[in-house]
């Protein structure tokens, strides 16, 4: 028979001698919860909460407070609302202050707002309230845990913590084979290792269309070049008659190439930038959870150098083709 998670499954995988690997453990009732502000309704992810849950789930508070362990003990109506659940009872453009202090019906149930969750662009449509107090008024029942959150003691003890929990509830509910386990065990490493090589292969990915637009930009200014080199070839004639060395051809040509670029450089850092800073005003208006973009300096100088050196390298071609001219050729061109 299915056992559920309970109070004393999470004082056994507390113990330290029972599991060393284990570093803190972290019990949460969670479920479906439906939010109330006025004539405004929403559904919400529900959390119950102790002391540390923001240390062990890495989320941290944009406004207001955090439990207090008196709060929590004493299982108070207190709530706190991720943005997006803040932007769907009250409107994406709500000040965050403002929400502060308003109650709000968590399945008929007052609550009162005591802050809201920095955004972490993923679990914004959540409500966290004392752990107590979402266990008596709202999901479970006295002595039931939906879900325990362990920390391993080092990135490098998580197979060991892994094994010990799931050796540490085998015994406690009785399981003699995995596949008759009542409880799963989801490894966070895990999820980041396939995050980590998804980052890594969209980054790839993106370097790959970057160099062929900067090759295809790159051969789109050296045929420009040769042109310019072509028209003027009556002028680099004249000029090299009345004395002027490879040297000075070979710059100039290489300048116009260079300045070029340039412009083209300022032109997309200044369209790049604009687009950012707009989406960064814009988008966290229309959707609370979309995080705004950051825009810094080192980016923007290293795609202008960038665009300098694609200038330079496109336009040797043409200027040597230029400088190496004889006069009496060039003066002959029509």
């Amino acid at each position: 028979m299915a056992r559920d998670l309970t109070d004393q499954d999470v004082q056994a995988l507390e113990n330290i001698q029972l599991a060393p690997a284990i570093d803190s453990v972290t019990p949460s009732m969670t479920g479906s919860v439906a939010l109330n502000a006025g004539q405004t309704n929403d559904k919400a992810q529900l959390v119950g909460a102790v002391h540390n849950y923001l240390d062990i789930a890495a989320r941290t508070v944009a406004m207001g407070d955090w439990f207090t362990p008196r709060q929590i003990q004493g299982n108070e109506k207190l709530v706190l609302l991720g943005q997006q659940a803040v932007g769907y009872l009250w409107g994406p453009s709500t000040n965050l202050g403002e929400v502060l202090g308003k109650n709000i019906r968590l399945n008929r149930t007052p609550f009162k707002v005591i802050g809201v969750l920095a955004t972490d662009g993923e679990n914004d449509n959540v409500a966290i309230v004392p752990f107590g107090a979402a266990r008596t008024y709202l999901v479970g029942s006295a002595n039931q845990v939906s879900q325990i959150i362990v920390k391993s003691t080092s990135a490098t003890t998580v197979p060991a913590a892994q094994d010990q929990l799931t050796r540490i509830l085998d015994q406690r509910h009785y399981i003699h084979t995995p596949t008759n386990r009542d409880y799963n065990v989801r490894a966070f490493q895990r999820l980041i290792d396939q995050r980590t090589q998804f980052i890594n292969f969209l980054t790839v990915f993106t370097a790959a269309i970057a160099a062929i637009s900067l090759v295809v930009g790159g051969i789109g200014v050296a045929n420009i070049m040769l042109v310019a080199v072509t028209e003027r070839t009556r002028e680099i004639g004249i000029r090299k008659a009345i004395g002027a060395p490879r040297k000075a051809i070979l710059k100039q040509f290489l300048i116009e190439a260079v300045v070029l670029t340039g412009l083209g450089g300022v032109l997309g850092v200044f369209v790049g930038v604009s687009i950012a800073v707009a989406g960064g005003i814009i988008l966290p208006k229309v959707v609370a959870s979309f995080p705004p973009p950051i825009v810094t300096a080192a980016p923007v100088l290293i795609a202008f150098l960038v665009s300098l050196v694609i200038g330079l390298m496109a336009g040797v071609y043409p200027a040597k083709r230029a400088a190496w001219l004889l006069p009496i050729d060039a003066l002959r061109f029509e």
